[in-house]
């Protein structure tokens, strides 16, 4: 784990593994997260390109996020932990959040992302406003609302390691940072930029997915020309943690057809 600075004031934390003539795999976590979420993928992905999970402004070992940070802001800050740490094109995984943030970085420089993997994620989210408004009055006590909501995230009977490991990783955000998250995902409508996507694009949902369920990624794959889709069995919100050998097979598959 480490922390790359982007500017005078701001520096990214981050967490790489592997290296290789590939293209780089980098990974976006959603936005009851942090970085680590991404341990099962940085192992099994290390073994053939570099590959680096980065935590947005005001999470994890990043520095804290003005109070009017937007999604934009966030793939801006993102462009610049790559271009500070020397990667101009990548492979762009993001989950929730992460997709909505891989989206809004496709607008901004199509030319540096050389594919999009969307997981349980969305371009607009019917319900949106109404879950902005309950994430934000629960926002005071993360601890709380991490008891309260982790049970709906995941698939049921969950994991118990897995459960505890989301928890405490969500009691961890900053109330201030997890509030500017929440309005740059539950507020988001990309439609148009989905619509505009001309890389190779994966879209990937649990089965179990509640929060974002499959007719929202469906939906992506309609706007993508070209999208493939997975459906995760036994999967919630969280796929990755929730079903790693799944996910990363899935994902190995991908890259292999995108690099091709």
């Amino acid at each position: 784990m480490a922390q790359v600075t982007i500017s005078s004031s701001q520096a990214i934390g981050y967490e790489e593994r592997g290296a290789g003539t590939s293209t780089p795999l980098i990974f976006l976590h959603g936005v009851g997260s942090d970085k680590s979420v991404w341990r099962p993928q940085l192992h099994h992905f290390a073994r053939r390109r570099r590959c680096l999970a980065f935590d947005y402004p005001g999470y994890g070992e990043s520095s804290a996020a003005p109070e009017d940070t937007t999604r934009d802001d966030y793939a801006r800050a993102i462009f610049a932990a790559m271009d500070a740490l020397g990667i101009g094109r990548a492979h762009i995984c993001g989950l929730s959040l992460g997709g909505v943030i891989a989206i809004a970085m496709h607008a901004a420089s199509p030319e540096r992302v050389a594919s999009l993997v969307l997981a349980d994620s969305f371009a607009v989210h019917p319900e949106g406003q109404a879950i902005y408004d309950r994430s934000l009055a629960g926002s005071g006590d993360m601890r709380a609302l991490a008891e309260a909501r982790t049970d709906f995230l995941l698939a049921q009977p969950a994991d118990p390691a897995v459960r505890s490991e989301v928890i405490e990783t969500m009691a961890r955000i900053p109330p201030a940072a997890y509030v500017i998250g929440t309005r740059a995902v539950w507020l988001a409508d990309q439609r148009e930029r989905a619509r505009e996507i001309r890389v190779p694009s994966l879209i990937l949902c649990g089965s179990d997915d509640k929060p974002t369920p499959p007719e929202l990624s469906k939906e992506l794959v309609g706007l993508i020309p070209g999208a493939r889709y997975e459906l995760v069995e036994r999967a919630g919100h969280l796929t990755n943690l929730e079903q790693p050998a799944a996910f990363n097979r899935l994902l190995d598959d991908f890259l292999d057809s995108a690099e091709g």
